[in-house]
């Protein structure tokens, strides 16, 4: 069975190559826009499953195994995709500040003949940042193009005061749950 991860997520391939995965990447461009009264689940899973239609559909040989995700940040109610730039960054950051925030990440699991489908939610205690935390954090320039303005596997580690649920998750791809559904699927 041959594997494609339906993401431009460096970070999503190197969940799955250090869990032991072999696969090939075929990034999706589908739109990512929030639909009116969407909940976090509806919208990660819809996200992740177009990606999944996209490149299903040019790689219809019956080998294939397509996985396809999406991840969110909700802090007070609000959906928080990628920033849109440095003031974008600011005010997520200060949202998520002294906070406890949610993480949801959509999996689907596409093959010829049979799609599998989870939410997986991860709770985050972030400890209360200053403006000049925030500053010196964005300055990095990790912020950028990561939901929520923040990698948790990088210098933003050290906002984390605890987490309820799967750390790959946070990172943008919770491994236990792919590495369950491609067992029920035969790829793994």
């Amino acid at each position: 069975m041959r594997l494609i991860l339906a993401s431009a997520s460096p970070r999503r391939a190197e969940l799955l190559a250090g869990s032991g995965f072999e696969f090939t990447v075929r990034p999706a461009n589908v739109d990512e826009r929030l639909h009116p009264d969407e909940s976090p689940e509806q919208y990660v899973l819809r996200v992740a499953r177009d990606k999944a239609d996209a490149i299903a559909n040019e790689c219809r040989d019956a080998g294939s195994t397509v996985v396809a995700a999406d991840t969110v940040v909700v802090a007070r109610g609000e959906i928080l995709g990628k920033p849109a730039d440095r003031l974008d960054m600011i005010r997520m950051l200060t949202l998520l500040s002294g906070t406890v925030h949610d993480v949801f990440t959509g999996v689907v699991i596409a093959t010829s003949d049979r799609e599998l489908a989870a939410a997986v939610r991860t709770r985050v205690s972030f400890v209360a940042l200053s403006p000049e935390e925030i500053d010196t954090y964005i300055q990095t320039g990790e912020p950028e193009g990561k939901a929520g303005a923040y990698a948790i596997q990088g210098y933003a580690a050290r906002f984390v005061d605890w987490i309820d649920g799967s750390w790959s998750n946070v990172v943008g791809l919770p491994v236990a749950t792919v590495y369950q559904m491609l067992r029920r699927v035969g790829g793994a």
